[in-house]
């Protein structure tokens, strides 16, 4: 040991005495300071502006700009520089003799000088550590072990690189040579991740073998054990090859021997390696205060209930726009989305199933003209050098797995051992893939009964399958429609009372919209009846419909108010109402406190009052109210765009806030009896769930989510929300941010300047 510190310690003093080490220290700080110093910046200007930061340890040290993460990228273009004197230099000036004739063994040269390039890499972590210090003083809650993770994954990466280029450097006297070689390793195990991506067991050890992103999951505050592993393993594997290569000089071996000795170590790393990277060997740490990196309860609570094997199954139809998304070349992208899944269920396996049948896709038509589907096919299959009989025809795929209810689309199939399915889509925004949310729905369907939800028809009700502006397509059973209930854990129905004596048992909520022809008597009392025996309910009212829905809002004890509400405004019609979550709704749906901290409002086209005309045993929550000024209930004007609404105090006419929305909940037999009614059928319909005003921020669809997750007691949408961090506050006004420049980029790059001249100017006396 005290052979290898005393090589550690004259290879340091090499390196301290040459410009290379102190310029990259110098550089590294000054870069690494004013990326500190612009995250410092930016966050103090929107404090200055209003805007309430968050999660502010990894904003100032690990986000796009963040100290820490920032200098990933330079250490690629560092660390060569550093390493191709280690050896270079003794082959280039002898000195490599004297080494051999001298009772040093190979471990202890390559040990030592390798020595020497970790504690360079401390001393780069150090100056990063600095930064962590100052954020833990300026802010509030530190998130400290986020903090200390990512230093973690910059040395490891450091000590990784420094491994290589100490094994280039001993195979050249020619230092330039060196740091070429070194790069060009690194670039090599950059892009070794997209190299034989059509053969599974390739594919696992070339993405095992990639260096990209390695470091990222201790960014994001995640030591993952074969993360870990691998930079280990790297280190292990160009530490070892350095020591043979020096064996190799001192001891005569034949080629072949040589090759052998090289191809065992590599073999047994790579073996190591890859069954280091099963997942049933995993071992993960979110280092995290949110666990961001790590499922929401809810959701592990699902994971543990789901005993037995599981499988998802990719069905691509190569007909489709998105089947480039399941080609083998993003098979492991594709197990990422899944990984903090199946690190609860390491048997998860995933398939993928690819076949051709008709679908809307208008491009293939545009890009194939005249040609039949089967020549499609082989064109398609030309271009990706794939064999057409790879690829399952209408007929097989038919016999295998029924797609048409999903339009012959890109769909995956969760299929428990017990036969139990459940359908996971893209869908049509700017991510496509499903989130936690929609992942876990699918699989809670598997777990627990799907709500049903039933809407009520053959009154003029809104419809569930029309796509009008009026009808309610879109949040009902829109399946490329990422928030519609069925992508959320629920089943949608429509439902006539005509031919039945009651509502069905296996329906959890029932949906009345806009009823515009009065109910027969029968139909009235099945109604009654189901509320009697506390079922959920949804009433969604509108101007004019007073007459026929009132008779189903009596045994609630409310009524919809007479006229239609009024919104005075210069921009937009004055029956546009903006309504805003009460204080005593955010009892009832807590999330609301978002659209309140935001300035969020609920766009309500022509609305009707609620009111409590009654008591029935209900406890009653008013949800949403329209502004208390400048909004009344209009009981003469019905034309807002070629009249004025203009309040009339005498045929009471009044300026308050009235209510839009209402809840209300009771026990019955031993059972919670939830129901929601709405003033306005329209502000969930499709027109107003996409349509956009100036100036107006609209959160309609947050009643819609909020709602069905009220009425099916929280179980569906599954909550995958997370707590607010706690390092949200800072201890300095923006006057520092010109403070943290000269001590981030003038005052530490200068020390650090001072030191390194002291040193050659102690030595140039010398």
């Amino acid at each position: 040991m005290k052979t290898i510190l005393k090589i550690t310690k004259n290879e340091l003093s090499t390196l301290f005495y040459s410009p290379i080490a102190w310029l990259i220290l110098i550089i590294f700080t000054f870069q690494s300071g004013m990326a500190y110093a612009n995250a410092w910046d930016s966050i103090l200007r929107s404090v200055a502006l209003g805007y309430n930061p968050s999660s502010l340890t990894g904003r100032l040290l690990l986000g796009w700009e963040g100290a820490i993460s920032s200098m990933q990228e330079h250490l690629f273009l560092y660390i060569p520089l550093l390493t191709m004197g280690l050896m270079s230099q003794e082959y280039n000036r002898g000195s490599i003799k004297l080494l051999y004739s001298s009772p040093v063994t190979n471990r202890q040269i390559i040990f030592g000088k390798y020595l020497s390039m970790v504690i360079y890499a401390a001393i780069l972590v150090a100056i990063l550590f600095i930064y962590y210090v100052f954020t833990a003083f300026t802010i509030q809650n530190i998130d400290t072990p986020f903090a200390l993770t990512a230093l973690l994954g910059v040395f490891l990466m450091i000590c990784a690189y420094a491994a290589i280029g100490l094994f280039m450097s001993s195979l050249t006297s020619y230092q330039v040579v060196a740091a070429v070689g070194t790069l060009a390793v690194l670039a090599v195990l950059n892009y070794i991740g997209h190299v034989g991506q059509e053969i599974s067991f390739v594919r696992d050890i070339t993405y095992w073998l990639s260096i990209s992103g390695r470091a990222d999951t201790f960014f994001k505050g995640l030591i993952c054990s074969e993360d870990f592993l691998y930079f280990l393993l790297v280190i292990v594997l160009f530490v070892t090859l350095s020591i043979l290569r020096l064996q190799a000089e001192r001891t005569k071996r034949s080629a072949l021997q040589s090759m052998l000795r090289y191809g065992g170590v590599i073999v047994v790393t790579l073996l190591i390696g890859y069954f280091s990277a099963r997942p049933a060997l995993r071992c993960y740490y979110d280092a995290t205060e949110m666990k961001e990196n790590t499922l929401t309860q809810n959701s592990i609570d699902i994971m543990k209930k789901l005993d037995g094997p599981l499988t998802i199954t990719t069905y691509a139809n190569m007909f489709d726009e998105n089947y480039f998304r399941a080609l083998p070349r993003y098979y492991n992208e594709d197990f990422n989305r899944f990984e903090k899944y199946i690190r609860f269920k390491p048997e998860i396996k995933m398939k993928y199933v690819y076949y051709y049948d008709k679908t809307n896709n208008p491009t293939l038509e545009q890009r194939y003209p005249g040609l039949t589907d089967e020549q499609r096919l082989k064109k398609i299959c030309d271009a990706l050098d794939w064999d057409v009989k790879r690829v399952l025809t209408p007929e097989q795929i038919r016999a295998k797995e029924d797609l048409s209810g999903e339009y012959n689309k890109y769909v995956r199939v969760i299929e428990r051992g017990n036969g139990q399915k459940s359908y996971l889509r893209l869908y049509e925004d700017n991510y496509r893939h499903p989130t936690e949310t929609e992942i876990s729905a699918a699989l809670k369907r598997m777990v627990i009964k799907s709500p049903v939800v039933a809407f009520l028809t053959g009154h003029g009700e809104r419809s569930i399958d029309g796509i009008g502006e009026r009808d309610y397509y879109a949040f009902s059973q829109y399946k490329d429609f990422r928030s519609s209930l069925v992508n959320q854990g629920f089943e949608s129905i429509s439902l006539s009372l005509d031919s039945v004596n009651k509502v069905p048992e296996n329906i959890d909520i029932l949906v009345i919209s806009d009823v515009r022809t009065a109910l027969s008597p029968k139909e009235q009392e099945i109604i009654e009846n189901y509320i009697a025996e506390g079922r959920n309910l949804l009433i969604a009212g509108e101007p004019r419909r007073q007459e026929q829905m009132n008779p189903l809002l009596a045994p609630l004890g409310l009524s919809f108010m007479p006229g239609i509400l009024v919104q005075e405004s210069k921009d937009f019609s004055a029956d546009l109402i903006l309504a805003n979550p009460t204080m005593v709704s955010l009892d009832v749906i807590n999330r609301f406190d978002k659209l309140l901290a935001f300035g969020n409002q609920i766009t309500m086209p022509s609305a009707v009052g609620i009111k409590q005309t009654e008591e029935k045993g209900f406890k009653v929550v008013p949800i949403l109210t329209t502004d208390s000024t400048g909004s009344w209930n209009e009981l003469e004007t019905t034309n807002f765009i070629e009249d004025t609404a203009r309040i009339n105090p005498s045929i009471g006419e009044v300026e308050q806030a009235n209510t839009t929305m209402m809840y209300l909940n009771r026990k019955v037999n031993n059972r919670e009896q939830r129901i929601i009614v709405l003033g306005d059928a329209d502000c969930i319909g499709n027109g107003e769930l996409t349509r956009q005003r100036n100036g107006i921020s609209s959160a309609n669809f947050s009643v819609i989510t909020e709602s069905f997750r009220l009425l099916s007691f929280g179980e569906f949408p599954v909550d995958t929300s997370r707590k607010g961090s706690s390092d949200n506050k800072i201890n300095i006004n923006e006057g520092w941010g010109l403070w943290i420049k000269i001590l981030f980029m003038g005052l530490l790059p200068g020390i650090l300047t001072f030191l390194s001249l002291a040193l050659w100017w102690k030595r140039r006396k010398k």
